[in-house]
């Protein structure tokens, strides 16, 4: 008889968990989920293939004690996928579970360090706020309804600049000016300001808001360095195109009286909107925002109106 040809060595239920190191009823769990096969003895016994499934069972158990689940295991040992895929897959699902963690250690610890009179505030801030991704998903779905009238595809990169992702780390400050930014999202009153504030009118008044949008972009762009090095609004070439801008959208004339009418029922100073602004700047550290570029072009048109009317 051959090597080939020669049966090949089995061993009892009992000799497996010695050669593995696991259990009698580990293996026969293993068995009667299909990661294990078996064949039975003339008595009735399991007996094993003495090589492939010490094998297969050490491979279980060191994937196991990586914390791969059974159902990624059998994938793995199925072919279904590969154990690069599967580690990847854990990897991916380790770093979510940090990130949550990571944001309830820092929801405790800003507990633990507020002052006794604000601690009601703070936790019912706090306990509205315990998934990052999805405070993530409100502050973009706020920005969409402002910006209704643009397709996504126009608006997803203003979004993605203003809209601050969920820190994964947060610390105490963060976790709560976060908390806090979501929770000023989801008042109808501060989309309504925020609304009026960016389109100056209903946006259905406006002829083509998809044109005012990206001109309104390509103004930022000059008006975003002006912020940044701490230049003072004051009326010139930003504010003029600004205020053409607008008229334009709506079939009207840069005129004394337009300039007015921008400024009427301006919501640019609601203290809502300032700290919307303020929190992002909090999580966005250096970067400038629309906000501040447009609370620059809002004070450089009160600033001249001002002048005119004196």
């Amino acid at each position: 008889m051959t090597d080939d040809t020669k049966p090949a060595a089995l061993m009892s239920i009992g000799e497996l968990a010695r050669n593995s190191g696991l259990s009698v009823r580990t293996i026969r769990f293993y068995c009667d989920e299909g990661i294990l096969e078996s064949q039975r003895s003339g008595g009735g016994h399991r007996m094993f293939d003495a090589d492939s499934a010490t094998e297969r069972l050490l491979l279980v158990r060191r994937l196991r004690a990586l914390g791969l689940g059974l159902d990624s295991i059998t994938g793995v040992l199925r072919g279904e996928q590969s154990m690069e895929e599967a580690i990847a897959a854990e990897s991916a699902e380790l770093d979510i579970e940090f990130r949550s963690l990571a944001w309830r250690r820092a929801s405790v610890r800003a507990m633990e360090t507020a002052a006794p009179a604000q601690r009601i505030e703070r936790l019912a801030l706090l306990a509205a706020a315990q998934d990052g991704n999805a405070l993530h998903e409100c502050l973009i779905r706020f920005w969409h309804r402002i910006l209704t009238p643009i397709p996504r595809s126009d608006s997803d990169g203003w979004v993605c600049w203003n809209v601050p992702e969920p820190p994964t780390d947060p610390s105490v400050d963060e976790v709560v000016a976060y908390a806090e930014l979501a929770a000023l999202a989801s008042s109808p009153d501060l989309n309504n300001a925020v609304r009026q504030q960016y389109w100056r009118d209903r946006p259905d008044l406006i002829r083509d808001p998809r044109a005012l949008y990206h001109e309104m972009g390509e103004i930022m762009i000059d008006v975003v360095p002006l912020v940044a090095d701490g230049i003072p609004s004051h009326s010139g070439n930003e504010l003029d195109r600004f205020v053409t801008a607008h008229a334009t959208a709506r079939g009207e004339r840069d005129t004394r009286e337009f300039r007015e009418h921008l400024l009427r029922d301006a919501t640019d100073s609601d203290p809502r909107i300032h700290r919307y602004w303020s929190l992002t700047d909090q999580l966005l550290g250096p970067r400038v925002t629309i906000g501040r570029a447009h609370d620059w072009l809002y004070n450089a048109l009160a600033e001249g109106s001002a002048v005119a009317a004196g």
